[in-house]
């Protein structure tokens, strides 16, 4: 697997996230000659302590870093706003107001949220691999279910760590991951977010930028500096590294590597994966996402309190609407599905007379022509259906009702489950809403999917009261919200106490869940596990072969949440004709931007007197001005947010936070003229805490690179 990775002086060192076990074995030296000063034992090092030991996998989402040896966390404001808004009420509105503990005391304990710590990273290909050799896809699957626990057992043996094996490369190669997982999180502090989210959903994934993206939360441990559960006798958890802050800035041209646990990328789609993502995928996640969000908004602009409630959700679903409109344009405008022809093109010439390669091409397209026709039903059952929020809890009691018959235990477990997020479900649900989203939903499912792939339960719907189909579902929605248990926690509540497996198939809105679920299992699943099954051999071929072909080129696997690290420079870039964007933005534009008409571009009072009286204590530019952001041409995605920006001397120097509009389509092809990394500028996050914040004390437990 080793012989997969050969490193290739022919490829950008920006373009990659790179495992960090094998840095030193191929990307070290590359990362000197760019300004590296560090050895490579304080990137990654298992026997004593390295930057590794810094980074922490911030809920499962979003990275996070640690900056004080006291377990002060640093990670992105929407990262922490669920936390945020969870904790905010009209009389306490930390979410609009901002919050800085005065001491550990104040900090305020999130139930149910953790960070993990790579311990170690091992890659165990020669244990797996070859016991797979020769498996159809479905033993192969579970004979890797089989070696997983296996491996994963043994590492566990004698201690409490956490472990997950990651696949990479689509099955060419398998790394071991072992965390140290910390449940005891508290928030430390947070701007108002009229700074943590200044530019809302219109700035969102633009260049340049003016947002304070950054909250911060402490880790606490027992007395034996152990992770524990919560314990109010807990105290800061002493980590093994904290990064030093640099409070110097950065220029053009700067070193730059971003350490954290990307997400998702899909690098080695197929053509096929484009034209489809493109034409269909995408622009139904978008619309129906669209239903969700003007519902919403109605309900957010007639009162603070349901603002509140609703933030959190609105925020995470406009977040990826938003990017699949971007994905969507920039996949056009780059042109990415005719690269990948020419691309595939070449590897047929490659494939000819190679009996593991020459059919890859043509059974990846046999699978998509299969495929396509029912492509749809499964971003509608999940984006659409299922993204009706009385919908998604109805589906929670799914397990209830698959075991009630067979097995009372495990039903019964099953219920407990549905039932123990009831108070957080229906503190941010309003029937009002969710009502016109059903309908509107229902219809564009009625218009967009062929009618010979419609449930029979459309029928039904459709003998609702009304003279046109939008009037019926509009009707049926409002029967479903006026009759169903599901519609308040009172009801729900009642039938937990008393449940019955007869009055949950006669709800009105389980019914129709059921019956689309269903109609999804029984029709569909098969299909689309045909074609998952087919692509899995062909996508593991595919880049087996690409590195054949390609003998002296760098592969890196995608992400796919495990730690990564990523190196460049400070860049700024020229986006279209005449235009050039520079690598920093100041106060200067937040004050261009200030619209207090506008709740996406007001700002704090004081920040703005702050900013008039030219108040920027130790952290502004030497020109007098204060920076806020600035940009790296880091090859990051989802699940970076919160990562730190590092420079050569391993110092903090910011937090990264977005990527740029003109490379969205950057998940699934890296383009090193436009790609580039949106970071919040420490001396602004540093100004924040200290002038805005009022809270020089947590400044002070940093360390400082002045």
């Amino acid at each position: 697997m080793l012989a997969l990775l050969i490193i290739s002086t022919g490829v950008k060192a920006d373009e990659g996230m790179w495992i960090p076990l094998l840095l030193k074995k191929y990307n070290y030296e590359e990362m000197k000659a760019k300004g590296l000063k560090l050895t490579a034992e304080q990137l990654y090092d298992v026997n004593n302590s390295s930057m590794k030991d810094a980074i922490v996998w911030f809920n499962g989402g979003c990275t996070g870093e640690i900056i004080s040896n006291k377990g002060l966390v640093l990670t992105n404001h929407h990262c922490g706003y669920g936390a945020i808004a969870e904790k905010s009420t009209p009389q306490d509105n930390i979410l609009d107001n901002g919050f800085w503990a005065k001491n550990n005391g104040e900090e305020k304990p999130i139930q149910g949220m953790w960070v993990s710590i790579v311990q170690k990273i091992e890659d165990v290909s020669d244990k797996i691999i070859p016991e797979l050799k020769g498996l159809s896809e479905k033993d192969r699957a579970a004979k890797l279910q089989v070696l997983s626990k296996q491996i994963i057992d043994e590492a566990k043996k004698g201690n409490k760590l956490e472990v997950q094996l990651r696949e990479m490369f689509k099955g060419n190669a398998y790394y071991l991951f072992t965390f140290q997982r910390f449940t005891d999180i508290r928030l430390v502090g947070t701007p108002p977010q009229s700074v943590g989210k200044f530019g809302g959903d219109a700035d969102n994934w633009m260049w340049p930028r003016h947002t304070g993206d950054f909250s911060m939360f402490r880790i606490y441990a027992n007395k034996n500096n152990e992770a524990a559960g919560y314990a109010p006798d807990n105290v800061p958890y002493v980590p093994k590294h904290s990064l030093p802050v640099n409070t110097k800035g950065v220029k053009e041209g700067d070193f730059a590597m971003v350490y954290g646990f990307p997400g998702r990328t899909n690098r080695y789609e197929f053509s096929q994966g484009i034209e489809l993502a493109v034409e269909k995928i995408n622009p139904t996640i978008v619309n129906l996402r669209d239903i969700r969000l003007k519902a919403w908004k109605e309900v957010m602009d007639k009162n603070e309190g349901d603002r509140l409630k609703l933030s959190a959700n609105y925020a995470q679903i406009a977040n990826y609407w938003k990017y699949f409109i971007g994905q969507t344009e920039q996949l056009k405008r780059l042109k990415v599905y005719e690269f990948k022809k020419e691309n595939e093109a070449k590897f047929n010439e490659f494939a000819k007379g190679k009996a593991e390669y020459e059919n890859v091409l043509a059974n990846v397209e046999k699978a998509y022509q299969a495929y396509k026709p029912y492509a749809l039903q499964r971003t509608y059952l999940s984006e659409g259906i299922l993204g009706v929020s009385m919908n998604a809890k109805a589906s929670s009691l799914m397990a209830y009702a698959n075991n009630i018959n067979k097995d009372t235990a495990a039903a019964n477990k099953a219920l407990k489950s549905a039932m123990s997020g009831n108070q957080d479900f229906y503190g941010a649900f309003f029937p009002s809403a969710d009502e016109k989203i059903l309908a509107q939903i229902l219809e564009m499912y009625f218009n967009n999917i062929p009618s010979d792939q419609h449930p029979s339960y459309m029928a039904t719907i459709l003998k609702s009261k009304g003279k046109t189909n939008t009037e019926k579902f509009s009707s049926f929605a409002k029967m479903v919200y006026a009759k169903s248990m599901f519609s308040s926690i009172e009801k729900l509540d009642a039938f937990a106490k008393a449940p019955s497996y007869k009055k949950l198939m006669a709800d009105p809105c389980f019914a129709m869940v059921n019956a689309f679920y269903n109609h999804y299992l029984n029709n569909y699943k098969e299909k689309v596990d045909a074609f998952n099954d087919a692509m899995g051999p062909e996508g593991r071929n595919y880049i087996k072969g690409l590195m054949e072909m390609n003998p002296n080129k760098t592969f890196y696997p995608d992400a796919n949440s495990s730690l990564r690290l990523t190196y460049g420079s400070v860049q700024s870039y020229e986006p279209k004709d005449a235009v050039k964007f520079d690598y920093l933005t100041t106060m200067d534009g937040i004050m261009e931007k200030y619209n207090p008409a506008d709740f996406e571009f007001n700002a704090p009072q004081k920040l703005l007197d702050l900013y008039q009286a030219k108040d920027f204590g130790n952290y502004k530019n030497a020109d007098g001005k204060m920076p806020v952001a600035f940009i790296t041409n880091n090859d990051i995605t989802g699940g970076n947010s919160g990562s730190p920006v590092i420079d050569g001397n391993g110092y903090l120097i910011g937090l990264a936070f977005d990527g740029n509009w003109e490379a969205m389509s950057g998940d699934i092809v890296f383009d090193a003229k436009y790609k580039r990394t949106i970071n919040v500028d420490i001396r602004y996050v540093l100004f924040l805490i200290d002038k805005l914040g009022g809270a020089p004390h947590i400044v002070n437990e940093m360390n400082l690179i002045k």
